[in-house]
């Protein structure tokens, strides 16, 4: 079983910095992509930004030049540093991991519960 822990969301004012961690554990041979979403009350899920296992990343317009993605393969942690928070970004984060099952053969998908980020103005 594979379990995905978000932490690091909270309250900040805008213009302020989070940083969002998602530690992934459980029987895993391989983890590819990693990413996070975000889903706003009222709103569709949408993708905030990627990392291949190559390190190249995918960032939302939205975001660009605001946040960076990173991970560290060593402890199967990815990382969302968020700076210049704005109104338009609180929603719940949702952290996720495209990892290779080695007992069904194939890729597959795994969610966090989600942390939310609130920007006060």
């Amino acid at each position: 079983q594979v379990q995905l822990v978000e932490s690091g969301g909270g309250l900040v004012q805008a213009g302020g910095s989070l940083r969002l961690s998602c530690a992934v554990s459980g029987n895993i041979f391989s983890i590819n992509a990693m990413g996070w979403y975000r889903q706003a009350p009222g709103k569709q899920r949408e993708l905030v930004a990627a990392i291949a296992s190559g390190s190249s990343t995918n960032y939302a317009d939205s975001v660009k030049g605001r946040f960076t993605i990173s991970r560290d393969n060593a402890k199967n942690t990815v990382y969302l540093q968020m700076n210049s928070l704005k109104p338009e970004d609180p929603a719940v984060y949702y952290c996720t991991a495209v990892f290779y099952s080695a007992s069904e053969g194939v890729d597959l998908a795994a969610w966090g519960p989600g942390t939310p980020v609130t920007v006060s103005s």
